[in-house]
């Protein structure tokens, strides 16, 4: 990693870097039940507040594999406007792990939820709904990318944004695949 790349993860993760387990297990039917409750409770927190809550990553995709982590995809007028969400999420439960510009992340304590906060127009938005609509109706692209995380998840990795890294190019690849399809 570079000095750059670890000059920027310090400055955007809140509470500094952290070395993950990674895991891959199969899908698993609790995923989407744990999707709504969660979807409710960030609703009850934000009212009119929160512009839309979406399931996406690899949690949202019956039958593919994934790490056991729920990830949600939350839409605000302006993210860099915290005091419209930011307390309420935390009188919630939710912990703000990740500030960019453009961006931020919650995650539950026990580190098994992701709540990633983008405005609508955000391209960021159109590719994670694009991703996951694509990998829920294309098997070959659900195992291609199945395979890349289990091989993936073999490896070390010092910080879990280097995993993340580390799947961009088969993500870009199916995303390709998923506009053209569209």
């Amino acid at each position: 990693m570079s000095d750059e790349r670890d000059a920027y993860l310090d400055s955007v993760l809140i509470g500094g870097r952290e070395t993950p387990t990674i895991v891959v297990v199969p899908y698993d039917e609790a995923w989407p039940v744990r999707f709504a409750s969660l979807s409710e409770q960030i609703l009850a927190a934000l009212g009119p507040v929160a512009l839309s809550v979406e399931h996406i990553g690899s949690t949202s995709v019956p039958g593919l594999a994934a790490k056991p982590l729920v990830d949600i995809l939350l839409t605000v007028t302006d993210v860099e406007n915290e005091g419209a969400y930011v307390p309420a999420m935390e009188a919630a439960g939710f912990v703000l792990r990740v500030r960019e510009d453009h961006h931020r992340m919650f995650r539950t304590p026990e580190k098994d939820v992701h709540i990633h906060v983008y405005q609508p127009e955000h391209s960021q938005v159109s590719d994670y709904i694009a991703l996951r609509n694509h990998l829920r109706s294309d098997a070959a692209d659900r195992e291609l990318y199945a395979q890349t995380k289990r091989a993936l998840a073999e490896r070390t990795w010092s910080d879990m944004n280097d995993y993340a890294d580390a799947k961009t190019d088969v993500i870009a690849e199916i995303l390709g695949r998923a506009r053209l399809s569209a």
